[in-house]
Parts: structure tokens; sequence; C-alpha cells
């Protein structure tokens, strides 16, 4: 038997796992008042998004054009006697022609816009809330976001979401501290399962996650330790040990201040190479007045020529522009000055972003990038968005422009 089908929390395992709970055996239970409840006050999901990517990059003489429809379904459970389970499904359809690159269709003489066609089950877990309703204890294919999903995250952007096939631990625990613990089977990226590179579809991982923070009246502190081993590539294996500060202050009636300090060391962890090893900063402030916000940023990935610090669990799309040009750290690092304006008229949100890059070693410039995007939320339930983003090229990569169109509904 090999890798994928000894995972232990396959697609079939999981589906029969949550089938077993949702679907109790003949008895008294079944016509039980409780459990009838427990169902009634389940949740339904539904998320359903149009999305719309055209690129235009150097290198290509045809332009992508992806037109894909993403529906989500999902459903939780009430709780008994503390246990609940939830689960949902996922279906990637193309509207139209394929006119890019997937990476799974073979369309390679577009550019890539990473949405394959496939359907998969996304969620599907046992849960329990226990101890006053103040720990949930999780187990199986779920969703994990972390601070702002700089290390681990959902990569919510892309229409197919990452999830893991995990046992996580939340807690609230008195004097306003929250903790996180998880171990991490497997991480099913956005590629699609199906995908014909099991690279792509999956990472095999044994990942231990400790996330524990504390809320005072000047901030939030937040300190972590997240060990990566990844089992398909063991030399790529490593630690992030970190620390994460966030506050604000109120400047006047409707002006507020807002700033962040993070630090983070990277290093080998397991069979992970000799050569990793690399620091992460963030510095961030920010002013809002009247609606009106800007913000300074300053991001260093570090890198030393060998080794450029990975955050392969990331909602990477989050950082250092929206054209992903640095999904993958350079050996020499990245330096990311960035600077953002937002606010909003008549219900319409606005954001303009701009980022200059440049090697942490090395000082090469790397290029710059623009970014603007403009959205609205009809009815609580619909949400339009227009985005637009330039990344000009220095020494780095190459030009790209891309226009995304969405239109979503979720409830």
């Amino acid at each position: 038997m090999n890798e994928r089908e000894n995972h232990a929390w396959t697609r079939s395992g999981l589906a029969g796992l949550l089938a077993a709970t949702l679907v109790p055996c003949a008895g008294p239970l079944v016509a039980g008042e409780t459990i009838a409840r427990t169902f009634a006050e389940g949740e339904v999901a539904i998320d359903l998004r149009y999305r719309f990517e055209g690129v235009d990059q150097d290198g290509f003489a045809e332009d992508a054009e992806s037109s894909t429809l993403r529906l989500r379904l999902g459903y939780e459970t009430g709780t008994y006697h503390g246990v609940f389970a939830g689960a949902d499904f996922e279906a990637i359809v193309v509207v139209g022609d394929d006119g890019y690159d997937s990476t799974a269709n073979g369309r390679t003489e577009f550019p890539v816009v990473p949405d394959p066609e496939g359907e998969e089950l996304n969620q599907a877990y046992l849960g329990y809330r226990g101890i006053k309703d103040t720990t949930t204890f999780k187990l199986g294919r779920q969703r994990i976001i972390l601070d702002n999903a700089r290390f681990i995250g959902n990569v919510g952007w892309r229409q197919n979401e990452q999830t893991f096939d995990a046992f996580s631990i939340k807690s609230a625990i008195p004097g306003n501290v929250s903790l996180f613990a998880g171990h991490l089977n497997n991480a099913n990226r956005i590629f699609g399962e199906d995908h014909p590179d099991p690279s792509r579809a999956e990472l095999n991982l044994d990942a231990d996650l400790l996330n524990i923070s504390a809320d005072f009246s000047v901030g939030k502190l937040t300190g972590y330790a997240y060990l990566i081993e990844q089992e398909d590539i063991p030399a790529a294996s490593h630690k992030n040990l970190g620390v994460r500060y966030t506050g604000k202050h109120e400047l006047g009636e409707k002006t507020v201040l807002r700033y962040t300090a993070e630090y983070a060391d990277q290093s080998d962890y397991a069979d992970g190479a000799d050569t990793v090893d690399a620091d992460y900063g963030l510095a961030q402030i920010g002013v809002t007045t009247h609606g009106i916000g800007v913000q300074v940023g300053y991001e260093i990935l570090g890198g030393d020529g060998v080794y450029g610090f990975q955050t392969p669990l990331a909602t990477l799309h989050a950082f250092n522009g929206w054209t992903d040009r640095f999904l993958l750290t350079p050996d020499t690092g990245i330096r990311d000055l960035n600077l953002a304006v937002r606010g909003a008229f008549a219900g319409v949100k606005l954001l303009g972003v701009y980022h200059d890059f440049s090697a942490d070693s090395g000082g090469a410039d790397h290029g710059s990038e623009y970014g603007v995007s403009v959205s609205r939320t009809f009815n609580k339930m619909w949400t339009a968005a227009l985005k637009y983003a330039s990344y000009d090229s220095d020494t780095f990569s190459v030009d790209v422009d891309k226009l995304w169109i969405t239109l979503q509904f979720k409830r």
C-alpha cells in the first residue's frame, strides 16, 4: 500500500466517519427528541462564487481567460451532549472555454490560473464542545486559519480552498487567554485531490501547531511554534518560533491608530536540511479617520542567497502582491515596503495597494506592484467585486497584469 492509500484521513474514511455520526444505528436514540433537535438546530451553509480572471503575462503570446463557478455546500449539526459533526462539499466547473493553464488541463500555451475543475469533500469532521463551552475539539478534515494566515491559512481567495486533515483544540482560558493546538496529517491543496501531479494534490505532513495569545488593555500578544515535517520533501521540513503583537489606540472620536509587530525564526526540523535558517519580520502602522484608512507596512522574509524563508501552508495571495509573483520566496529573500489606502462610499468598499520589492540579501530590485479593488455587498448575502493588479518587473520574474471579476452568494 502506498503513502496516499495508507493516509490516516482519506476521503472515504472521513465520509464513513461522518456518516456513522450523522446516521445513528436503529434504536431508542433515533426516535429520541434530543437527537431530532440536534439535527434541527444544525446550520446549512451555501457558498456560490463566479470568478473571471484574466492574465496578461510577458512570455506568452496568448492571454489567459478563466471563467469558473464554485459551489460549496455544507452542514453542521447542533450539539448532543457536546458532540457535533459537520461537512461541506465543493465543486468547481469551467463556464465556457478553458482558455487558461489550470495546471491540470494541459493548456500550457496560456498563463497559469490555478483553478482546476473538480469535486471533493472539502471538510468532514467530528467535534466536541466541552468544559462549559470554552473548549472545542475537532477531528477530521477542517479549515484552519491562525492569526493573519501568514503561516497557516485556507487560501480562501482561490476557488478550491486549502483544508487540513487534523486534530485540533481551541480553548478560551481565564485571563483573556486563547489557545490553539493541532496536529496536521495532510494539507489538501488548492489544486484538488484528483490533480495528476500528487505533489500538487496534497502535502503529506507530520506537523504540530501551538498558538497562544493573551488580550491586554494595550493590545494582543501572541506566541507560536509551528513544527512542520514535510514527508514528501524531508529536506524542506522546518520549525517556526515566533511572537506577534497587535494593538490600537484611539486618537480622537473618529480616529484610531493601529499597529502590528511580528518576528519569527525558521530553522531545520526533523530531516530538514542544515541550510534551512532564516528570519521573518513585520512592522505595520496605520491610521483610520472618518472612514478612511492609511497603512504603511514593511515585511522581511530573510534570505542569505542559499535559502529563503518559506511559508508553504499560508494564504499567500494576501501577502507580497496580488499577482502572486512571490509564492516561493527566492533564496535571496524579500523585503516588501507597502502602502494601503482604504475607504467606503455609498456602500462601496475601495482599496488601493502599492508594493516595492527588493532582495533581503544583495539588495537587488525585485520590482513593484500596484493594485485596486472595488466591492459592494447587497442584501448581506450577495457581493460583487472588481480587482486589478499590475506587477512591473526589474531583476525578478516578468511583467504581469491581472484582472478579476467576482460575484458571490453566501449564507
